[in-house]
Order: C-alpha cells, then sequence, then structure tokens
C-alpha cells in the first residue's frame, strides 16, 4: 500500500507560482495513475490534474490549462504540480492521490484509493 505525502503548499499573492511535490513510499510508484485533487471550502473534492503510470497521459481542469503542470519522477518516487498565474480561485487544499492498482489513467475522483494528508495553498487577491 502506499502512502502519500505532499509538500509545497503556502499563502502567495495572485499572479505568484507554486510547485507542489508528493512523495510516494511503501509501493511501486509506476505502477500507479496519480492524480492531484482540490477541495475549497464548502465545494466537493475536484480533480485539478492527473498523469498515466508512464507519465505520456495528463488530464487538467479547464480553469488551470495553460497555468498548471503535472509531472512525475517514477525513479525518484515523486508526483510534481507546478502551479503559475495563481489566481484567488485557486485557494482549497490540494490532495495528492493515487489510483487503483487496474488504473492505468483516470480523472475520476472515485478510482482513487490512497490520499495524502493535504497542503493548504492560499493566493490572495
Amino acid at each position: 500500500q502506499v502512502q502519500l505525502v505532499e509538500s509545497g503548499g503556502g499563502l502567495v499573492q495572485a499572479g505568484d507560482s507554486l510547485r507542489l511535490s508528493c512523495a510516494a513510499s511503501g509501493g511501486t510508484f509506476s505502477f500507479y495513475a496519480m492524480g492531484w485533487f482540490r477541495q475549497a471550502r464548502g465545494k466537493e473534492r475536484e480533480p485539478v490534474a492527473t498523469i498515466s503510470r508512464s507519465g505520456g497521459r495528463t488530464y487538467y481542469v479547464d480553469s488551470v490549462k495553460g497555468r498548471f503542470t503535472i509531472s512525475r519522477d517514477n525513479a525518484k518516487n515523486t508526483l510534481n504540480l507546478q502551479m503559475n498565474s495563481l489566481k484567488p480561485e485557486d485557494t482549497a487544499v490540494y490532495y495528492c492521490a493515487a489510483a487503483e492498482g487496474w488504473t492505468s489513467f483516470s480523472s475520476n475522483k472515485n478510482d482513487y484509493a490512497y490520499w495524502g494528508q493535504g497542503t493548504q495553498v492560499t493566493v490572495s487577491s
């Protein structure tokens, strides 16, 4: 079973950049499709960006296309999310997640079985 630990959140101003990282342990990282999800106060958790096992396929929610980039390093067991041109509406708790083994790629949060503890991203206007 894989364990996930996020880092890199913080308080920034609109227009700034942040890079989130997720360190995975306890499993074979390359076996898992991975994703970043976020949950703003009072809202449901939504997918932000997901990536296939090899990194060859990616998905982005429309609101972050062109601003965020998801990447993974299977040799280092890490997942990253580069966030540029941040907006106040990006404020949320961001979660790293790993999908069940039979899922090679998915943007559906119900396919994700393993979750990190979350990291807060706050963007001030």
